[in-house]
């Protein structure tokens, strides 16, 4: 890769990437707004964190030199696992967020090998000191049974009890983390061009595809071009995550670019490049080129079986719902997704889901624009709109157990052994015999068996006990049975009812 200047490489220390992980209400969202003075919480749809976002935060170290740091809020839902480990891959530091009131639960062991995995340096912040069940010295405990070892407790974790909704610990943290950054010797060199992560990206339909991207290395520079993926942009529109507009960003910094040719796959690296002509010269090389692409695609051979065409808000967000509905599919039925993607449902969308009246269409925090929904009742094409996983979750689960096939089995529901042969007529016979197991019913198909080898099948088409008839004859009874068959029964042959049990 080429560099933009012909500066000296000159190695630094950088501010440290955090990752604030951990259960889905022990108060990670509730940390990171005291520490950003802002007010998260109260906008997330069922008070749950349901995008990545990155924030830059200064704090004074222990010598009175202001240092910051940049912090990455990842979701707590077990759906979004796929956004959490981007976050850890992301990150150099990690928060582990525990309850002192709830302790150890199983996200929080998730969150901590997604952690270990990553080998990542990490703190436990022990939360909701404050709480009257509060019992820090079980969550120590509970963490250790778990093979979690803080310092006090066999081990060499660093931890600090805080309360994120008073604020109590949070400087105590905050050193904490700087303490830790110092001891990893993080290190940078602004004067490459940068490389880093895109951690989100999303359609806005005001200003066209976006996307939040944390520099690794290297500094970026207004007039560069970006690629991740096969996806280019160039640094017109430069924002800092107050969304000011900015000329360059370095070193740890998060940083949103606007104007994307199309939307950057999350999670993937980008680059950095001087000219245009360098960047698309490595997306052909790299694999993903247009042709490349179009390849993929050939090779493809889905075998679903109930279309959906997926909108959300953003590219993180579909990411977590395709990961969610494919743990809802069953060996008998599974998902067909023609589109997935950020963005309102249009008139495409609509029209798309007519061509097979067995599609769905469902959003999740995206809306149906006008437009589409006048087509839609023209159309009538199936639309479900959520904010909140659970409910998304239940209702394709419910879906699917409404559309997957049933499956016929044959269940032997009695078995007959003969022991008298009454008459012949043609296909019938009158067979004398006790029911060894269950129960025979008039209508029956039956399948006769001789020395446990098949030699036929036949109906039963009349029954009687005690010369009076009947419907039924349960397990232990003697009966009369009229059966419609080609194969002569004889006295000591098995006949098997069957009937079909549908699932």
């Amino acid at each position: 890769m080429k560099k933009t200047t012909q500066e000296t490489s000159a190695p630094m220390a950088r501010p440290p990437i955090v990752v604030v992980m951990g259960h889905i209400d022990h108060g990670k969202s509730t940390l990171l707004d005291y520490i950003r003075k802002s007010n998260v919480v109260d906008g997330e749809a069922g008070g749950i964190t349901q995008h990545l976002s990155a924030y830059e935060v200064a704090h004074k170290d222990q010598e009175g030199r202001d240092r910051t740091m940049t912090f990455l809020d990842t979701p707590g839902h077990e759906a979004f696992k796929g956004m959490r480990n981007r976050g850890a891959q992301s990150a150099d530091i990690a928060i582990l967020v525990v309850s002192a009131e709830d302790s150890v639960k199983a996200q929080t062991i998730e969150a901590w090998k997604t952690i270990d995995e990553g080998k990542l340096p990490y703190i436990v912040a022990i939360n909701k000191i404050d709480k009257p069940n509060a019992n820090p010295q079980k969550v120590k405990m509970d963490l250790a049974e778990k093979g979690i070892y803080v310092e006090g407790f066999g081990g060499d974790v660093p931890f600090v009890e805080i309360s994120a909704k008073a604020g109590t610990g949070i400087d105590t943290l905050l050193e904490t983390i700087l303490l830790v950054a110092d001891m990893a010797e993080l290190k940078g060199d602004a004067s490459l061009p940068a490389e880093g992560i895109v951690i989100e990206s999303h359609l806005d339909t005001r200003r066209g595809i976006t996307a939040t991207l944390i520099v690794r290395n290297g500094t970026l520079k207004k007039g560069m071009y970006v690629t991740a993926g096969g996806a280019i942009v160039g640094t017109r529109i430069m924002e800092s995550f107050r969304q000011k507009a900015i000329d360059q960003a370095t070193i740890s910094q998060p940083i949103g670019i606007v104007g994307w040719n199309e939307i950057p796959p999350v999670g993937g690296i980008f680059h950095s490049f001087a000219s245009k002509s360098e960047a698309e010269e490595s997306i052909k090389t790299s694999g993903n080129g247009p042709q490349a692409k179009k390849n993929a695609l050939e090779k493809q051979t889905p075998e679903k079986k109930v279309p959906i065409i997926i909108r959300t808000d953003t590219a993180g967000t579909a990411d977590a719902v395709v990961s969610e509905i494919r743990k809802l599919e069953l060996p008998s039925i599974k998902w067909k997704i023609l589109s997935a993607g950020v963005g309102t449902i249009g008139e495409n969308d609509i029209r798309m889901a007519a061509v097979d009246k067995d599609t769905i269409v469902i959003g999740f925090n995206a809306k149906m624009d006008p437009r589409a929904r006048d087509l839609n009742e023209q159309l009538q094409v199936t639309i479900a709109t959520f904010d909140i996983i659970y409910k998304l979750s239940d209702h394709l689960k419910e879906l699917l157990e409404e559309r997957r096939p049933r499956v016929e089995t044959l269940v032997v529901a009695g078995v007959l052994k003969a022991q008298k042969i009454f008459s012949k007529t043609k296909d019938r016979q009158v067979v004398g015999g006790t029911v060894q197991t269950g129960e025979i019913s008039v209508g029956n198909t039956v399948r006769i068996l001789r020395r446990e080898n098949e030699i036929g099948q036949g109906t039963i088409v009349h029954l009687e006990q005690s010369r009076v008839k009947t419907k039924t004859v349960i397990e232990g009874l003697a009966c009369g049975a009229l059966i419609e068959s080609r194969i002569e029964i004889a006295p000591g042959d098995m006949i098997e009812a069957i009937t079909k049990k549908v699932e």
